[in-house]
């Protein structure tokens, strides 16, 4: 979705005074507490809202957001997106990416050969890990200096250093 950043998603309602249970999507959930305003999208359709109030709540944050004042109208939210604008995201550091921006690229070795396009991004405990889409099967990259060479957002292109036995892999 060019021009905004998925940051959420409604799993469920939470009580019955219209509060909406958020699955962050984030790296950084307590975004949610810096923001004014988000846009929720179901089914094709986009509606902004107020937030007016945040909490957190194990591995959810607890959303309260204008107009949504009883279960009901928050019943009808499930399953919807919550996103920002482009102009709310946080900054990133050097050699962090946006994971939309990354999906698509075509990523070769060192040696200029192509290995296929990245068509996922795996987040794990240690890093994150890219699924490169190849002729005959999937390959999994770490995405971890040793491997991962050089990011060309601008060039469509990943550069990677495939470890001993990656290849192999499953």
């Amino acid at each position: 979705m060019p021009g905004y950043f998925e940051i959420g998603k409604i799993t469920n309602t939470h009580g019955l005074k219209g509060e909406l249970r958020v699955y962050p999507t984030t790296d950084e959930p307590e975004r949610f507490s810096r923001l004014k305003e988000v846009d929720v999208r179901i089914k094709g359709h986009a509606r902004t809202y107020e937030i007016e109030s945040v909490r957190y709540h194990k591995q959810f944050v607890i959303l309260k957001l204008s107009g949504i004042n009883d279960a009901t109208a928050a019943e009808a939210l499930k399953t919807a997106v919550i996103v920002i604008p482009d102009r709310l995201a946080l900054p990133l550091e050097e050699d962090q990416y946006f994971i939309r921006d990354l999906i698509g690229l075509t990523v070769f070795t060192e040696d200029g050969e192509e290995l296929g396009e990245l068509i996922r991004v795996l987040p794990t405990g240690a890093n994150d890990v890219y699924v490169i889409k190849t002729n005959d099967k999937e390959l999994l990259i770490p995405a971890i200096k040793q491997c991962i060479r050089k990011v060309d957002i601008a060039a469509g292109k990943i550069i990677v250093h495939l470890l001993e036995g990656l290849r192999e892999l499953p």
